[in-house]
């Protein structure tokens, strides 16, 4: 499915939409570049999961968790890994295959780990639009180009 985003409003209520209809043990690959909206669909993510709290980018602690919400939220940011065995220290696994959801930031680092069925959802700036807040997400739920 893809999406048109002509704001970082919209990009966060498409993040909330998904953590609303998000079950238990789903991953979602996040990719993009620096600045497309990551961390806004992110939080977007999040609220519609029920978490209350801030959230923010774990760009230097990989993981971070919330459990506040209606399930547990893993949010993972592989940009500075630099190692898959890394992932292995922090437990991924428990998070991977446990019962709350992972959303994975920079995934394609970390493609070879990552589960059947992750839901790949790509956010793309086009550069040849005059908005400069246009965004293209595109979903993929059966496991697209990591």
């Amino acid at each position: 499915m893809k999406f048109e985003s002509e704001s970082a409003q919209e990009t966060y209520m498409l993040g909330e939409a998904l953590g609303r209809s998000a079950r238990p043990g789903q991953v979602y690959a996040l990719l993009g570049d620096l600045g497309v909206g990551k961390t806004v669909f992110s939080q977007g993510m999040a609220a519609g999961l029920g978490v209350g709290g801030p959230v923010s980018s774990p760009t230097f602690t990989i993981l971070q968790v919330y459990e506040d919400g209606r399930l547990p939220f893993y949010h993972f940011d592989a940009y500075r890994i630099s190692d898959v065995e890394e992932m292995e220290e922090i437990g991924y696994e428990d998070c991977f295959y446990g019962e709350g959801v992972c959303l994975v930031e920079w995934a394609d680092l970390i493609a070879e780990i990552l589960p059947p069925g992750t839901i790949v959802v790509k956010i793309e700036k086009d550069l040849a639009m005059e908005n400069f807040d246009f965004r293209l997400i595109t979903v993929d739920e059966g496991m697209g180009d990591v």
